[in-house]
């Protein structure tokens, strides 16, 4: 039977692993990419129901003074506590993935879709993926590069690492995972590659 839904690469890795510039590289060979933490934020764009949702759970420091939500406060209730990072997920995460949703039914069926998602092992998004890729690197390297580019103290950045599900359980759910500790054209190479091998595996299901 023809396959007449786009077919779904879930794409994830640990934060600062290189997931974006894996996604550029897909979105350059013709993949439409889907972003969940674009979607994140635009349902906590000012004035939006899930702001107020927010806003009730964790309080009006969430809250910047023009109305909109202030990411870094909400990152420190969070991270280091479970409870509140699992309170955090179950008001999010049912809301990005219907919206994940209906931008998979909205593409051409003929399409591949790429599913960009931090989490997408924790959230258990895993399960509407026809294939998964995950973007790994050495716990030292991804401190290394989290201090660099995103202004993280080394506590900082492993604290947000080991928030996240390990290695292995990633590693685990991947169809395919792409090694990043190289240089840049090793990691562009090995994007190419997979991609060529999701094209095969989504030609194959469709015929």
């Amino acid at each position: 039977m023809a396959h007449q839904m786009p077919f779904i690469v879930g794409l994830t890795g640990g934060i600062g692993s290189g997931k974006s510039s894996a996604a550029s590289c897909f979105l350059q060979h013709g993949a439409v990419v889907i972003d969940a933490d674009e979607i994140s934020r635009g349902l906590t764009a000012p004035g939006s129901p899930v702001i107020g949702e927010l806003a009730s759970k964790f309080g009006n420091g969430v809250l910047k003074s023009d109305g909109s939500l202030d990411r870094a406060a909400l990152a420190e209730i969070v991270f280091g506590n479970p409870a509140s990072l699992a309170a955090l997920n179950e008001i999010m995460h049912p809301k990005i993935r219907a919206e994940a949703l209906s931008r998979v039914a909205k593409a051409d069926p003929s399409a591949i879709v790429v599913y960009d998602m931090p989490l997408l092992v924790e959230t258990n998004s895993v399960d509407f993926c026809d294939v998964v890729v995950v973007i790994d690197l050495d716990v030292d390297r991804q401190v290394e590069r989290l201090v660099a580019s995103r202004d993280m103290s080394v506590a900082q950045a492993r604290a947000r690492i080991n928030n996240q599900s390990s290695r292995e359980d990633r590693n685990h759910a991947a169809t395919w995972i792409i090694n990043n500790n190289g240089t840049l054209q090793e990691f562009d190479q090995a994007c190419a590659f997979v991609w060529e091998e999701i094209v095969k595996r989504a030609h194959k299901m469709r015929s």
